[in-house]
């Protein structure tokens, strides 16, 4: 019999467990194969903290991972080179026939390297609620984010139109705007910000005066904690956080407004809830389809791929296309061009 293992790694999201769930169920129905789970991400791989995975009842539904994860990073470190001893050990000593990896793009990355440089037989999943990992359409965990970040916007509305206020909600996308542009749309945002798209204050003050004009007596901003203004362009982390007086780009949002226009602002930021609890139909649907076909692949032997989704479909993706790249908002982007037609200013 067959053995595989897996692990979940980085931040959690909406739908790990419904993977997890649709790569065990599959490699038993398909070709009856073992799995044994390793908690922690690679530190459970690195310390040999495993379980042999049966019963997958109420994987689908729940929220999180029920195998843990942590951001441990095998090959960095001073003790990476007995980081990676203990993991060809423990790999060896299970006897496996391939690791499934799910993960965001640190994970991708590292597992291409245990791929490439250590020569194990890996199989990755796509996971961020970012939506940001190269090779795939859609990451399981983004739309059940963006139903969360969407909720919560529709929510601010209100009070905001109560108190003829300007109200910002920040929400996550370090590197990528996607969770802003969507839920940004989605919920009727007056002004969105994201990474891709550097922003001058200016221009966010005047699109405020413009909504005053007509009579609108409110102004929602919803902006990704990744954005910067024209005047941050090149500048390193450290350089940026040196500049940055307050922590995040929405504080700093809500007291520039505050001091150059004679409107109230107020911020919500939204942080870890949007990677909380149970996730949407799609991502139960996307994440058990990507996992299911893990099993066909593992038996093929066709090692070094990432399942993605691509047109609609799942797709076989090789890693070496995958890690160190970004599925960024680019200009032509449908969503994007939609929101700039309806008059949504993105504050370039």
């Amino acid at each position: 019999m067959k053995k595989i293992g897996i692990l979940t790694s980085g931040g959690d999201a909406p739908g790990l467990n419904a993977a997890i769930r649709g790569v065990i169920k599959s490699a038993k129905e398909l070709y009856d194969m073992e799995t044994i789970g390793f908690y922690f991400g690679f530190g459970g791989l690195i310390d040999n903290n495993y379980t042999t995975i049966n019963d997958t009842s109420g994987f689908l539904t729940k929220g999180g991972t029920i195998l843990k994860t942590s951001r441990i990073k095998p090959f960095k470190g001073e003790d990476k080179e007995e980081k990676i001893n203990s993991i060809l050990h423990n790999y060896r000593s299970h006897n496996l026939s391939s690791l499934v990896i799910i993960g965001g793009n640190g994970t991708q990355k590292t597992a291409y390297n245990l791929y490439k440089e250590l020569g194990l037989n890996i199989i990755t999943l796509p996971k961020t609620i970012d939506n940001d990992i190269a090779g795939t359409d859609i990451s399981f965990g983004f739309s059940s984010a963006v139903d969360i970040a969407t909720e919560a916007i529709d929510r601010v509305h209100s009070t905001a139109s109560s108190h003829n206020r300007v109200m910002i909600v920040e929400v996550m996308g370090h590197k990528a705007g996607w969770i802003g542009l969507h839920a940004g749309l989605s919920s009727g945002s007056d002004i969105i910000l994201i990474p891709e798209i550097p922003f001058s204050f200016k221009n966010i003050y005047e699109a405020i005066n413009r909504r005053v004009e007509k009579k609108k007596n409110s102004t929602i901003i919803c902006v990704a904690e990744g954005a910067i203004s024209l005047d941050e362009i090149g500048l390193s982390s450290a350089e940026l956080t040196s500049k940055r007086k307050f922590r995040s780009i929405g504080q700093r949002l809500a007291r520039k407004i505050e001091k150059h226009t004679p409107y109230e602002s107020r911020l919500t930021v939204l942080g870890y809830v949007q990677r909380g609890g149970s996730p949407n139909a799609f991502d139960r649907n996307l994440a058990t389809i990507l996992g299911a076909n893990v099993a066909n692949l593992i038996d093929a032997k066709n090692f070094g791929n990432m399942v993605g989704y691509v047109d609609n479909e799942a797709k076989i993706v090789p890693l070496v296309n995958v890690a160190g790249y970004l599925n960024i908002v680019k200009n032509e982007n449908q969503i994007l061009k939609a929101a700039r037609s309806i008059g949504i200013s993105f504050g370039d």
